[in-house]
């Protein structure tokens, strides 16, 4: 079996996520719906502390990006739809007949789940909720039955309404057609998905057959469970049964990577992979901030295991969040993860505040890195709405160990 260095390992890794890229060109039209189909989908959130984000994911490849160039190119264009891998995404459009399997899915699991979660209220408002948005149009949930109670238990804490329309947008009989500040706008499918993506039916086997090789296409390298993992659409039996029978075609090859830990691990990619592996570009030496949410980390143990990098949103984790605060931004040097951040943007001040700063363990934090922070962090001023960068007393913090 070929085995991959670490190093070699980090670059394929980063070319298929766009990242050894030099970051310019267009950040909007087809360059930008050929950005997210070669991304596959950009994970849709609500956090807006620096910039959501998908814009922030978005800026980081192509920083001439703005975020109304993605709402010009989802909501008027149709280029793309909004609908759910492992959690909310916008999606290339022409990747809509696929997701019929997840609408087919959700359908019966979502509404056993869901009774247990929301309460069983939902299932009586379904039909009233379709039958008022096929009467009346797009609506917000807001509009549409009772009004949330005045003392929540949760996020979760939705109305039977809200959940009734969550439920038929996951089930793809309605769509969201747009976001307002940033809720949803729902409306049918069928006046939202152009006719050439909506009319078109795939056979279960060609959808499975299609993750699976689109996610390895997007990962570089992967084990059978990350291809699954990676549009949420197949189970994982179903992406080791693919794996298995395209390794006995030769199809797809097996490799060992090499971890940050030293260790070997199994992983599939195609053939032709090996034998470009000597032309890998170098990751640019400039600093990148990455969302906490970006495709190339958003899997929080394969990039332990690649990058050596230990991270975990810090709003689902208190210990994590004592040490480093609420949210913080990874920080990507070339092929290496060097420091996370605390940086929040004011905008009544218009501000963009650098507030801490932690280097990873075996990283010195010189005048160079310090520079080419700074050169970062003025690039986002646009994004961010500044005009600004402002720095805290000491913003640089003594290097921490996992634990």
């Amino acid at each position: 079996m070929d085995r991959i260095d670490n190093p070699t390992a980090r670059r394929l890794f980063l070319q298929a996520h766009a990242l050894t890229d030099r970051p310019a060109g267009p950040g909007k039209g087809t360059e930008l719906a050929a950005l997210i189909r070669r991304l596959g989908f950009v994970q849709v959130d609500s956090v807006n502390t620096l910039a959501r984000a998908h814009d922030l994911i978005l800026w980081s490849r192509r920083p001439a990006y703005r975020p109304e160039n993605l709402r010009v190119l989802n909501d008027r264009d149709r280029a793309t739809f909004e609908h759910w891998t492992h959690d909310a995404s916008i999606v290339p459009v022409e990747f809509f007949p696929n997701w019929r399997l997840r609408f087919a899915r959700d359908r019966g699991r979502l509404r056993a789940r869901w009774k247990d979660w929301h309460g069983s209220a939902f299932h009586d408002e379904i039909e009233t909720v379709l039958r008022h948005v096929t009467d009346h149009g797009a609506v917000q949930s807001a509009e549409i039955g009772e009004k949330r109670a005045e003392t929540s238990t949760g996020w979760w804490d939705w109305h039977p309404s809200k959940t009734a329309l969550e439920y038929l947008w996951r089930c793809g009989t309605l769509s969201v057609t747009r976001r307002e500040g940033f809720r949803k706008v729902y409306d049918l499918t069928e006046r939202v998905i152009p006719p050439e993506h909506l009319d078109a039916h795939v056979p279960e086997p060609q959808i499975i057959d299609w993750a699976c090789r689109a996610a390895l296409d997007r990962l570089g390298f992967a084990t059978s469970g990350e291809l699954a993992a990676f549009f949420a659409l197949v189970t994982p039996a179903e992406a080791r049964d693919w794996a298995a029978r395209a390794v006995a075609r030769e199809e797809v090859a097996e490799a060992g990577i090499e971890t940050a830990q030293g260790t070997p691990r199994k992983v599939l990619l195609w053939p032709g992979t090996l034998d470009r592996l000597k032309d890998l570009p170098e990751a640019p030496r400039r600093m990148r901030l990455l969302s906490p949410f970006d495709p190339a980390l958003r899997d929080r143990k394969r990039a332990e295991r690649l990058f050596g990098f230990h991270y975990r949103i810090e709003i689902f984790v208190p210990e994590a969040q004592r040490r480093y605060g609420y949210y913080v931004f990874p920080l990507l040097e070339g092929a290496r993860i060097v420091a996370r951040a605390d940086i929040a943007a004011d905008r009544a001040s218009g501000a963009l505040h650098l507030r801490a700063l932690w280097p990873e363990p075996g990283i010195r934090w010189g005048r160079g890195r310090e520079a080419r922070l700074m050169a970062e962090l003025h690039r986002l001023l646009p994004l961010a709405g500044c005009d600004r960068v402002t720095v805290a007393d000491g913003w640089l913090r003594e290097t921490r160990t996992k634990g």
